[in-house]
């Protein structure tokens, strides 16, 4: 990740103590929950709201900052890869979720068989399995 100063001032977002902090937050776990950040948040700053971090990981989400991702029954994740149409690899018993690369390399990678008259400028898939941790446990 480039400097976190110089991210922000690029997209226009007022640089805070928090933002910074969120952002590192997110680099140093990708496919991070809100509250692990939170907890690395603390870390690094001290004392900070729930609510300062939402609002912080939204502002960021909003500005392609950062990436939410939205896996089916699952809390939110945030990861600082962007700009590009990677997808991810999420394991049912431990919830271990790992990027995996566009399979055509085009965006979007997969092409909608009825677009509906939209246009389309991105896919998002998630395998869902067993990582090789859990199923070694199996």
């Amino acid at each position: 990740m480039s400097d976190p100063a110089d991210l922000l001032r690029e997209h226009g977002v007022p640089i805070t103590a928090q933002r910074l902090a969120v952002l590192r937050a997110v680099s140093g776990r990708p496919h991070g929950r809100a509250d692990a950040v939170a907890e690395d948040v603390r870390a690094e700053i001290g004392a900070i709201s729930r609510q300062a971090v939402y609002d912080a990981l939204g502002i960021l989400a909003e500005k392609g900052i950062i990436r939410r991702i939205q896996p089916a029954g699952s809390p939110a994740l945030y990861e600082d890869r962007v700009g590009d149409n990677h997808h991810h690899v999420i394991c049912r018993t431990c919830g271990k979720t790992v990027d995996v690369d566009c399979a055509i390399g085009e965006t979007p990678c997969l092409t909608a068989a009825d677009d509906s008259g939209y246009r389309i400028d991105e896919a998002e898939v998630i395998y869902w399995g067993t990582c090789p941790d859990c199923l070694q446990k199996t």
